[in-house]
């Protein structure tokens, strides 16, 4: 148990409660992005292929259509970087915790992948799941993945929420706090078991022209971003 991370949080309950309400309230709700969840950048049999999972930045949150998401984004980046024929899927859920994601992924059929990368941790952030809970659900996500892809799971810094200006401090410096702490546990995950885990950090998107209308999710410019971040340590995995 973190003492001084829950003490702080009870201390200022009534505060984060009225600003959590407040800007659920005044924060524009984006839609999922429409249009196809896959696609493929160059002719012929896939030398590879990439899967994005997880919530609101791999259900396109911010863009119009999947292929100016992250996975598009990434494929894109690849395939411009090789030259190889890349295909890209995407499966997401704006709004859903990784313990409803691996329940929604047990009756799902997922394509075939060599790249398999995971968004998570922003819901999981903003609902206070349990560290310990986090980890048991991540090692329940890889089992669950295993017979199908034997890459490990790349695993996407959850974001620094304190930088987050779409919310009012306090209520962004606690999600901040608490954003680091899942953060640590991909960390260490990537560190502890290597053959299951990877972790991937990118740079903080706070430029405006790379926000949706928001001012949170990214839009096309920063998936874009997101993606030539880490296209090249992708590549040479």
């Amino acid at each position: 148990m973190h003492v001084p991370f829950w003490l702080t949080t009870a201390l200022l309950f009534p505060v984060l409660l009225y600003q959590g309400k407040r800007a659920r309230r005044t924060t524009p709700r984006l839609p999922e992005a429409g249009g196809s969840p896959s696609g493929q950048y160059g002719e012929g049999t896939p030398a590879r292929r990439v899967l994005v999972i997880g919530e609101s930045t791999a259900a396109g949150v911010g863009v119009e259509t999947h292929d100016q998401g992250l996975a598009s984004q990434l494929a894109k980046q690849i395939h411009e970087r090789t030259g190889q024929t890349i295909a890209w899927n995407t499966f997401g859920i704006n709004g859903i915790r990784l313990g409803a994601l691996v329940r929604e992924l047990e009756t799902t059929e997922l394509p075939e992948a060599d790249v398999v990368l995971l968004s998570m941790g922003v819901n999981d952030t903003t609902g206070f799941t349990p560290r310990f809970r986090f980890r048991r659900q991540l090692r329940e996500l890889r089992q669950l993945l295993a017979p199908r892809y034997s890459v490990p799971i790349l695993l996407l810094s959850v974001p620094p929420m304190h930088l987050f200006t779409a919310l009012p401090s306090p209520l962004r410096y606690v999600m901040g706090w608490r954003a680091k702490q899942l953060d640590r546990i991909y960390q260490q995950l990537a560190r502890d078991a290597s053959a299951d885990f990877a972790y991937l950090n990118y740079p903080t998107v706070t430029d405006p022209d790379l926000l949706a209308s928001d001012g949170y999710h990214p839009g096309p410019k920063g998936y874009a971003f997101i993606a030539d971040a880490i296209a090249s340590r992708i590549r040479a995995s």
